[in-house]
């Protein structure tokens, strides 16, 4: 096992973890290729306490897909029976990805087509990305969102 899947798995775990720590884990990280972004991923987060946490469970958030750089569903979701479905009402669309720089690296980012969110994603490993949620009333006092997405 990689160190960096090493430490993702341990921050996975974790009840509480610090923006800090997420921070000094993301340097470390080589950044996503669009390329490397295609597929379906499964997506969680990780329990920094920032107001979209709970809100991503409530909405029932399974994770992303990825066909294209033209073609994505940020928000895939589960329906009370189980069947994924992209939920283009609460993003006002669905999302394309670009590369674009963030703290300095320039890294594959998904952009909301109906909203001034970004997603910056680093790579874990090849089945496994980390991504911050970057945007307009994105942060939360000033913080970012942190999640992960896992391939299916």
């Amino acid at each position: 096992m990689s160190l960096a899947r090493k430490h993702f798995t341990e921050f996975k775990e974790r009840d509480s973890v610090a923006d800090a720590e997420l921070d000094d884990y993301w340097a470390t990280l080589e950044p996503a290729t669009i390329e490397g972004m295609i597929g379906e991923w499964k997506g969680g987060d990780f329990a920094t306490g920032h107001r979209a946490t709970g809100f991503m469970q409530e909405l029932g958030w399974f994770g992303k897909t990825f066909k294209s750089a033209r073609d994505a569903q940020p928000l895939v979701c589960l329906d009370a029976d189980g069947n994924k479905y992209s939920n283009v009402e609460y993003m006002n669309g669905e999302a394309s990805l670009w590369l674009e720089d963030f703290r300095g690296e320039v890294t594959a980012t998904m952009v909301y087509d109906g909203r001034p969110v970004h997603d910056h994603f680093k790579k874990i490993d090849d089945d496994a990305v980390m991504g911050i949620m970057n945007g307009k009333g994105v942060r939360d006092k000033g913080r970012y969102y942190y999640f992960y997405l896992e391939r299916v």
